[in-house]
């Protein structure tokens, strides 16, 4: 049996919040989107795209990786109808990053930019590859650390729900040990906490400490970081 818990707070700067998170634990399903458009535009893409998941993965007739992508690519079809259907939520999208539980581990989609980090015996690490113009043509570059984090292509993505059809999804499988904690972040967070500082709060997590304690850490910090962004963290644990 998995823990859970989730938060989302719309950080220092923003007058808004376009994240948009759920926690299914019955169905073994835990969503986070990060929405961008004009006006609420972004906020519908990101509600949009979540509720559209959790419709298909409760509707299916089976649990597995298939359903997992088709209800992403549902949500991905949902949202360009949604925008071509209003003007005035032309050009809206989301990232969006899935995990459903299957086989005692974990099934994860996502596009964009919004990550999954898991903790556990093996040490704490990135999940998810971002779809993003810094992680697909300027890190093969060549350019330096340094160099990306002040690009002006730092924050493209190169795909989002939303932006195209057909979606090229990236799915990865993982198996969670006992003990383990999955973190799912927008880059509210990822984008102003370092990972010592996220891999610091998420051992407490892991060792026991509440979820609800450890989720409100890691959004004190990004909102101690000058919380430029949305902020959203979603949390599941496994424990002996």
């Amino acid at each position: 049996m998995l823990e859970s818990f989730a938060l989302t707070d719309k950080g220092c700067v923003r007058g808004n919040n376009e994240d948009y998170c759920l926690i299914e634990p019955e169905l073994g399903l835990y969503l986070l989107a990060d929405g961008m458009g004009g006006a609420k535009a972004g906020e519908r893409a990101s509600r949009l795209a979540v509720d559209t998941v959790a419709e298909m993965v409760l509707l299916a007739q089976r649990r597995d990786s298939q359903v997992l992508l088709s209800a992403v690519e549902e949500a991905n079809r949902r949202v360009l109808e949604a925008a071509q259907s209003d003007p005035a939520l032309e050009g809206m999208g989301t990232t969006l990053v899935a995990a459903l539980e299957m086989d005692g581990g974990l099934s994860i989609a996502s596009v964009g930019d919004s990550r999954a980090y898991l903790l556990d015996d093996d040490g704490f690490r990135a999940i998810t590859d971002d779809q993003t113009w810094v992680n697909e043509v300027g890190r093969p570059l060549g350019l330096d650390e340094a160099s990306l984090r002040s690009h002006p292509m730092r924050h493209v993505l190169t795909m989002a729900i939303g932006a195209s059809a057909p979606l090229t999804v990236n799915y990865y499988s993982v198996a969670l040990k006992t003990p383990s904690l999955m973190l799912m972040c927008s880059d509210g967070l990822h984008g102003v906490v370092e990972p010592p500082q996220l891999e610091q709060i998420l051992r407490d997590g892991r060792d026991g400490a509440p979820l609800e304690q450890s989720c409100r850490q890691l959004i004190e910090a990004a909102k101690e970081a000058g919380g430029p962004d949305n902020v959203t963290a979603v949390l599941v644990r496994k424990m002996g």
